[in-house]
């Protein structure tokens, strides 16, 4: 076994992985070792489905140092008008070019792909076998929100032989035309599969979708991070605190922020009890509407050659029906993800401390870490926002989101850091607006003066949660 020295063991070059790297290597001099069991950086984007593209703006996604939107609008497709959505590929090849361009050349990153990491500091080579220990200051464990994705997961039910079934990173490669689908899973990569369906030519009717759960979507229109989109995107905010404010209940909650759109959902009729945070333009929404379709009768135990058996009944199907596995579940893999004190010792946990921002969070967190101390400021500053999976899971989320961004506020340098940091997206649209601009100044006031409302009646609907668990 080999031997090697670090002062940073980061495991897992995926998205946090890296974008903790990146900010740690610009804000100190320190030597860090890479440890992933894939080819190349870039984490879970490395298996995704051909088709994929992120949800958000490609402007909130990546590392600090470099930028991966090209900040045009999209022409055409369900995106059109707002700014563009970096494909799979794009990810990939973005996040070599970071490997390849700014961390190793820096001569302080030493990456080790298509490696195992069995704990206790030792790694073996998938490809070769060789075995290193690494002697190291600090343990960063970049793995914690590990997702579950189709193309690698297993199916939590039976198939059958004969049963014509295939994870969607398969759909391309389809050589004939079925006689319809079925589509198993109500969430992104579930409504991902319905549009690549419904954007390559098949009809509504032809598609079957077995959603489980439906949930609650973001409006991407508000997502917008330029000047351009400033009344829509910080207007949606203002409105946001404004329902959580007045809100009597939860139910209520959901009711108000639905009648200001900051949330939607497919079917008016159906209460959604999931929320994954999936963002949606409205033109996608529409799409999925067309199909009607909607098998609401729990998951599937059971695909067989002739029928489908859920929890709540049985289905026809046939061997002629494609069924594509959408059922990779944040619900089986959220026990993993129990939100931890992100530093602990010598072992640092990345998480998110910003909602719908896993980025922004680890390169937030890197950057405590190199200029704090303290433990407890560092995890004051760096409180876990829980990912949410029920739908109720939006109190508690927005809440620690929200006590998080005041917690920074206070903090001087720490806020001039966000404002320069290109993965915060917002804030710097924020900074030095002209007091003459009326409608802009309008907005921020709204905002200023309903965010406290907001924590204090988001804490007594959390305490109602806690009561009723």
């Amino acid at each position: 076994m080999r031997e090697i020295e670090t002062e940073y063991l980061i495991v897992g070059s995926g998205a946090m992985g890296m974008a903790f790297a990146d900010t740690l290597l610009s804000e100190t001099d320190a030597d860090m070792v890479m440890v992933d069991r894939h080819a190349k950086p870039g984490g879970h984007w490395n298996v995704a489905y051909p088709f994929v593209r992120l949800h958000q703006p490609s402007a909130f996604f990546g590392v600090a140092s470099r930028e991966l939107s090209r900040f045009e609008k999209d022409k055409v497709g369900f995106n059109k008008g707002l700014f563009d959505l970096a494909s799979g590929a794009e990810v990939n090849a973005y996040y070599d070019d970071v490997m390849q361009q700014t961390l190793l050349p820096s001569g302080r990153v030493r990456y080790f792909p298509m490696s195992d990491f069995k704990g206790d500091g030792v790694f073996t080579s998938i490809t070769g076998g060789q075995e290193t220990k690494v002697r190291y200051k600090k343990l960063v464990d970049a793995t914690r929100l590990t997702v579950d994705v189709p193309s690698e997961h297993t199916p939590a039910f039976t198939i059958a032989e004969g049963v014509d079934f295939m994870p969607l990173n398969d759909l391309p490669t389809l050589k004939h035309t079925p006689r319809g689908y079925v589509v198993i899973g109500g969430g992104k990569t579930g409504m991902d599969a319905c549009l690549w369906l419904l954007q390559t030519g098949v009809e509504p009717d032809a598609i079957r979708w077995i959603m489980p759960r439906d949930a609650w979507m973001l409006p991407r229109e508000f997502a917008q991070n330029s000047d351009e989109f400033f009344a829509d995107t910080f207007g949606n905010q203002a409105n946001q605190l404004a329902a959580l404010a007045a809100a009597e209940n939860v139910d209520d909650m959901f009711a108000r922020l639905e009648e200001a759109d900051c949330i939607r959902r497919l079917d008016k009729a159906v209460r959604p009890t999931m929320f994954h945070a999936a963002t949606v333009s409205q033109p996608e929404l529409d799409a999925l509407r067309r199909i009607k379709n909607i098998i609401r009768m729990g998951r599937v135990s059971a695909l067989e050659v002739d029928k489908i058996v859920l929890d709540g009944g049985e289905i026809e199907t046939g061997p002629d029906i494609v069924h594509v596995d959408c059922s990779a579940s944040l619900s089986r893999t959220m026990p993993q993800m129990t939100p931890k004190p992100v530093f602990e010792g010598d072992v640092i946990t990345p998480q998110t401390v910003r909602s719908f921002m896993p980025v922004f969070s680890g390169s937030m967190i890197a950057y405590v870490e190199a200029h704090y101390d303290d433990a407890d400021e560092k995890n004051r500053l760096c409180n876990v926002v829980p990912l949410p999976n029920a739908a109720e899971d939006f109190v508690p989320m927005t809440l620690a989101a929200m006590m998080n961004s005041y917690n920074w506020t206070q903090d001087k340098p720490l806020r001039q850091w966000i404002r320069g940091n290109r993965l915060d997206g917002f804030t710097k649209l924020t900074h030095n607006i002209d007091p003459d601009d009326a409608e802009k100044m309008d907005i921020l006031m709204r905002i200023r003066d309903k965010a406290p409302d907001a924590v204090g009646n988001l804490m007594k609907l959390s305490e109602t949660l806690n009561a009723t668990a």
